[in-house]
């Protein structure tokens, strides 16, 4: 695919891979948007960055994916790549009952109904140019799940499963469909994990890891798997209840 030229739209782009992923397309030559819902974040990044557009929005919010919209459909009618990237990971103990059925639930309103919700909305648009794209950010952990996060590991799985068929769906359209299955990365998403919840993982930094992908993109590699992601998706081939026991270690002192 071509990678300069394009007007790009990536939600969760305030930081960790979708910053890297604006920072990377835009000194290729892109224009990019991004979304997030901190406003704070949004005017950091784009003092980091100058050229970007940001735009308020949240992904877990329907009314807010319809007004993202029409304002991107104003300002930027060429859009042409789509990046679902926002996402929340979170350490839960199933074994606790919980109050906040609402929150449980939350990775499942951001990580997948938003991504959903997102292509559904804004196909027609893409669909309509020369030349679209759209890449799904899913997981490594989409392939052998965490134990310790098992309502992200099973979202991912689920972002998966569904650009899979949206890729079938769409092959015969103008729009080539990616899923981009990061490993365990330098970002802020981990910043809630201690030393023992990520025992045995090499994390990659996001600057070569976001390289990995930008290259899969113009290579036109459907599934980008850096990392250790290629590893978790051998492996489990090889010996599954192998590599789901040496992720699952993480998870014995929780439920202890």
């Amino acid at each position: 695919m071509k990678l300069s030229g394009n007007t790009v739209l990536i939600t969760g782009g305030a930081s960790g891979i979708g910053f890297e992923l604006a920072t990377q397309l835009s000194s290729r030559g892109n224009k990019v948007i991004i979304t997030g819902r901190d406003q704070a974040k949004l005017d950091a990044a784009k003092d980091r960055l100058p050229g970007l557009v940001t735009i308020v929005s949240d992904v877990s919010d329907p009314a807010a994916i319809t007004a993202l919209f029409e304002e991107v459909e104003s300002i930027a009618p060429d859009l042409n790549i789509l990046i679902n990237n926002a996402g929340q990971m979170r350490s839960i103990n199933l074994n606790k009952s919980t109050d906040d059925l609402a929150g449980l639930t939350q990775e499942v309103d951001t990580n997948l109904i938003g991504a959903i919700r997102m292509v559904a909305q804004f196909l027609p648009l893409l669909a309509s140019q020369p030349e679209a794209a759209i890449m799904n950010v899913s997981s490594g952990l989409a392939i052998v799940p965490l134990p310790i996060s098992p309502v992200y590991c099973a979202t991912k799985a689920a972002v998966h499963s569904y650009t899979q068929s949206l890729r079938v769906q769409l092959k015969n359209s103008r729009v080539k469909v990616f899923e981009l299955l990061p490993p365990a990365t330098e970002t802020p998403l981990l910043d809630s994990f201690d030393g023992r919840d990520m025992e045995g993982t090499k994390v990659m930094p996001v600057q070569e890891m976001v390289a990995v992908a930008i290259d899969g993109l113009a290579k036109d590699v459907l599934e980008i798997c850096p990392g250790q992601s290629a590893q978790l998706r051998f492996m489990n081939r090889l010996a599954p209840k192998f590599i789901l026991k040496q992720l699952s270690k993480s998870v014995d002192a929780m439920i202890s």
